[in-house]
């Protein structure tokens, strides 16, 4: 947490005008920006305090004020030692100013939880100049799972701070499917970040923008393949062009766009022949009840998708997911005795009948069915 600015931090004439008691008139002359004797660095921290008046008309003129500041107060402000909270102010509200947060991000007091909200909701250019400082990354590890989780961030960059972590012995545990991008990168070359865009940017930007499209034209509960009458599942016609993108990515960039991507992206890449690939389609924080839903349904996904969906709590309370699990001969039978006495009674009669299903989970169906009774 950013500790407010306190008074006695000011100087005498900048106290009088921020004090409770001060006259409104004085307060609002000041929240204009009015204030004779205070200089840039000081005049920025009083604003900063009167945007957190309880006077309505001293808060809206400092908030007013702060947004639209002279470029020669600015200026003077960057050049000044600011304190924390005027900091992450000005950071906030001249988030677009590559120029203002290079300044911003090179002062000692700048706090972690500045650089992080930057690195949350920056654009590429932002988290390109937050992603230059690695002893700050490295001190404050969350700053990279915002960036990597950031779609803005190019993905060279990503890959570059994945690389970071593990070289440092860093386990980031905010991005789900770390483990299967740290290894995914040990045997690729990693660029360096450069002022122009890599052949692997450009290709994750544009298969970002066509999977937005597609999912605005997709039905929420369409899937990406279709099953021929021989039993051969093939990628609908509609989805080619996204499909050939993800099948020139890098193992990498597949395991971000895993993460990150559309509906449309996670069903292609949850099919992919890559385990990490794959696994990190269900990691992903973005995936909805309706895709695991799906996925667990699916004979042709990995025994180590259904697994992970099996065991991880997300899906653990949704009974469509664990009747799925149950009925897809592809699930590991552990996964698949242990979901059995979660089931209602029909579809334990329906599992025990069924030729789709295998002999040592009908059987784990019948006794459970045989304890019910008793």
């Amino acid at each position: 947490m950013i500790e407010p600015i306190e008074l006695p931090s000011l100087s005498g004439p900048a106290q009088k005008m921020a004090a409770a008691a001060a006259p409104l008139k004085l307060q609002e002359m000041a929240a204009k920006g009015v204030a004779p004797g205070i200089k840039p660095g000081e005049m920025v921290a009083l604003l900063v305090v009167l945007a957190a008046s309880e006077r309505p008309t001293v808060k809206e003129a400092a908030e007013k004020t702060l947004a639209a500041l002279p470029e020669a107060l600015l200026a003077g402000a960057l050049g000044s030692d600011l304190p924390a909270a005027a900091i992450d102010v000005l950071a906030r509200t001249y988030a677009t100013r590559i120029d203002v947060l290079d300044r911003l991000l090179s002062m000692a007091r700048t706090a972690p939880e500045t650089v992080e909200t930057l690195a949350r909701n920056g654009s590429e250019e932002v988290t390109e100049l937050v992603a230059v400082n690695e002893d700050r990354l490295l001190k404050h590890p969350h700053i990279i799972e915002l960036l990597y989780l950031n779609k803005r961030t190019r993905m060279s960059t990503a890959d570059r701070l994945i690389d970071l972590a593990v070289r440092n012995g860093i386990t980031l545990s905010g991005i789900a499917a770390f483990k299967e991008a740290a290894l995914a990168i040990q045997d690729e070359l990693i660029p360096m970040a450069t002022p122009e865009l890599s052949p692997d940017d450009l290709l994750f930007q544009e298969t970002s923008e066509l999977a937005d499209q597609l999912q605005k034209e997709s039905a929420e509960e369409e899937d990406t393949h279709v099953e021929t009458d021989e039993g051969v599942e093939v990628v609908k016609d509609k989805f080619l062009p996204l499909y050939q993108r993800i099948a020139n990515m890098t193992v990498s960039q597949k395991i971000r766009r895993a993460m990150l991507g559309s509906k449309e992206e996670r069903m292609l890449l949850v099919r992919d022949t890559n385990r990490l690939v794959a696994a990190a389609v269900v990691r992903s924080p973005m995936m909805q009840e309706n895709e695991a839903a799906l996925i667990s349904r699916n004979r042709n996904v990995s025994e180590d998708v259904l697994r992970i969906i099996g065991t991880l709590p997300a899906w653990s309370k949704s009974y469509t997911v664990k009747k799925n699990l149950v009925e897809n001969g592809k699930t590991p039978i552990m996964i698949s005795q242990r979901i059995v006495p979660m089931l209602r009674e029909y579809d334990l009669k329906q599992i025990a009948k069924s030729k789709n299903i295998t002999g040592a989970v009908k059987e784990a169906a019948r006794r459970h069915l045989e304890r019910r009774k008793t």
